[in-house]
């Protein structure tokens, strides 16, 4: 496994820059985003995590003076539980170090979201303003993930 980050100092670094507007848009990758919600979900639950996601994307278009049609609601879900999922699936004393390295190693693809959704549908006005399911593959319900039998849920 690569390690994206050597301490949670870069993590917490990735998530002041976006929370705080400092990072410039184009820097904002998908890695990073990746960063943010293993942070998040860390900390809270995923209705939590994803009301403090939305609120911090919208405050960082505006302060970029991105369009807000930008926002993908659908997509903002779709992530947060899929890397709810892969969370779901490390040790239960796993730290946030590792677990934002894990996740990355296993959803740096940000085309992994077409395995779920057709294009016509992730692309739909509908999935850009509200949660749509997934068309093509379902997510594990919450709290599953590919749990082995010596591994349980990390504590979050």
């Amino acid at each position: 496994m690569n390690d994206y980050y050597g301490c949670e100092g870069e993590i917490e670094a990735v998530v002041r820059g976006f929370e705080s507007c400092t990072t410039p848009a184009a820097d904002f990758t998908h890695c990073a985003h990746l960063t943010v919600a293993v942070c998040y979900l860390s900390h809270a639950t995923t209705l939590n995590a994803l009301v403090r996601m939305r609120a911090s994307l919208f405050r960082f278009l505006d302060h970029h003076k991105v369009d807000k049609a930008k926002y993908h609601e659908t997509l903002t879900v779709f992530w947060l539980k899929l890397v709810r999922q892969e969370m779901c699936g490390l040790a239960a004393n796993c730290s946030v170090l590792e677990a934002a390295n894990a996740v990355i190693e296993s959803l740096c693809n940000s085309r992994v979201v077409l395995d779920y959704y057709s294009d016509k549908l992730l692309w739909s006005d509908e999935a850009r303003q509200s949660w749509v399911e997934p068309d093509l593959k379902p997510l594990l319900p919450e709290g599953q993930g590919n749990v082995s039998p010596k591994q349980k849920p990390p504590r979050v």
